[in-house]
């Protein structure tokens, strides 16, 4: 049975509610859509914010050949039959649009490989990614498509979604289901479906108890992303190798991105173990880019890796604490006058003002600003 959000999917743009910035009167978006401007471009927002709708109100609108995958089951073989598929002889030579949802679950490879088709102008790509395209979509890739950020669809539009499912609901139903939805029109529509099926009315009380009933999710927007990432880092941080690995399962089981994982590990390797073993930072770069090239379900292995590794090794806060000790004193202070023996002094008239004068190689002089010297921002501990 098709699911109610599929159902009352809009067809138009005149349908179609909120990210006015793109598809507002003279915006971009509508612009390329009225006007039947061919071209490919990634759709970057977070979930239930229009950017499937849109992907299909564009093609339709160039009268297209329209083809959807998701990047997290999709692979190359599924692209070359895209390609290689014949055109209908009654439909003629229309342009083939390739609607790729989570594009960002591409690795590089797949990435690599459908390139030439998007370079070329055999595919005309759509991605579509909750994810920062400038970390997850290779650059060659990223240079040929044009970026357009959705945004999540604040309360007013929200309540224009809800009364158009037809279904009755009071202002506090309505209210609660807006603020737990936070700006994701899938999940209020699928939210208010299920309630219809179990309960004659749909208030607060039916709505929660429909939340309960239902498996729980990991959803990325969700608390329960933020807790599991938080209690993952503060594993590894307490040398606690057995709860960090647990916590790196629950996210990999729940299809948490790979990249998301592991660049959070980069950060920790420096943020919590820095001089205390300088490798650390070596191996969880190594970790990121095992994710980028091979991806599920084989880098859940260097993941793991990585992970015991990290939450093994000796801890040190020492630079991380004196860069944003620092830092507080920079935002303090502003731009102190640099002190004139390591100013540079590329012309003549620099070096007659005092430019560099005095420099030495391995000088043991106070070289921070004068109003800093004698400042101790590095405190090695004994």
């Amino acid at each position: 049975m098709e699911p109610l959000a599929s159902k009352i999917r809009p067809k138009s743009l005149k349908d179609f509610v909120g990210q006015e910035h793109l598809v507002g009167p003279d915006k971009p978006l509508r612009i390329a859509i009225e006007g039947k401007h061919l071209f490919s471009f990634i759709l970057w927002g977070p979930p239930g914010v229009g950017k499937t709708t849109l992907a299909r109100i564009y093609a339709q609108a160039l009268e297209a050949d329209y083809y959807e995958l998701s990047a997290v089951s999709a692979g190359k073989e599924d692209i070359r039959n895209i390609v290689e598929k014949k055109a209908d002889l009654l439909t003629g030579n229309k342009p083939k649009i390739l609607f790729l949802d989570e594009i960002h679950r591409f690795n590089k490879a797949q990435q690599d490989f459908l390139l030439p088709y998007v370079e070329n102008g055999v595919l005309t790509l759509i991605g579509a990614t909750t994810e920062n395209p400038s970390f997850e979509v290779i650059p060659a890739l990223l240079s040929r498509c044009r970026v357009f950020v959705l945004n999540e669809l604040p309360e007013k539009e929200m309540e224009q979604i809800i009364e158009s499912t037809g279904f009755q609901i009071d202002k506090e139903a309505k209210d609660w289901l807006i603020r737990m939805a936070n700006g994701d029109a899938r999940q209020a529509i699928t939210m208010l479906e299920n309630t219809a099926k179990f309960y004659q009315d749909i208030t607060v009380e039916n709505l929660k108890n429909t939340l309960q009933s239902k498996h729980l999710r990991y959803d990325k927007k969700a608390d329960e992303h933020y807790n599991t990432i938080s209690a993952f880092i503060k594993s590894m941080r307490a040398s606690q190798v057995d709860a960090a690995l647990y916590y790196l399962a629950r996210m990999v089981e729940a299809g948490e991105d790979s990249k998301f994982i592991a660049r959070r590990m980069v950060v920790f390797a420096s943020e919590d173990i820095g001089l205390a073993d300088p490798v650390a930072l070596q191996l969880a770069n190594d970790v990121f880019r095992a994710c980028e090239t091979i991806g599920y379900p084989e880098c859940a292995i260097n993941l793991s890796h990585g992970v015991a590794y990290l939450a093994l090794a000796p801890k040190s806060r020492e630079s991380y604490d004196a860069y944003f000790e620092v830092v507080d004193d920079v935002r303090d202070t502003g731009n102190l006058p640099i002190p004139m023996m390591i100013r540079n002094a590329p012309t003549k008239l620099m070096k007659e003002l005092g430019y560099h004068q005095g420099y030495e190689l391995y000088t043991k002089e106070d070289l921070l600003p004068d109003k800093l010297k004698g400042k101790k921002y590095f405190k090695k501990k004994k």
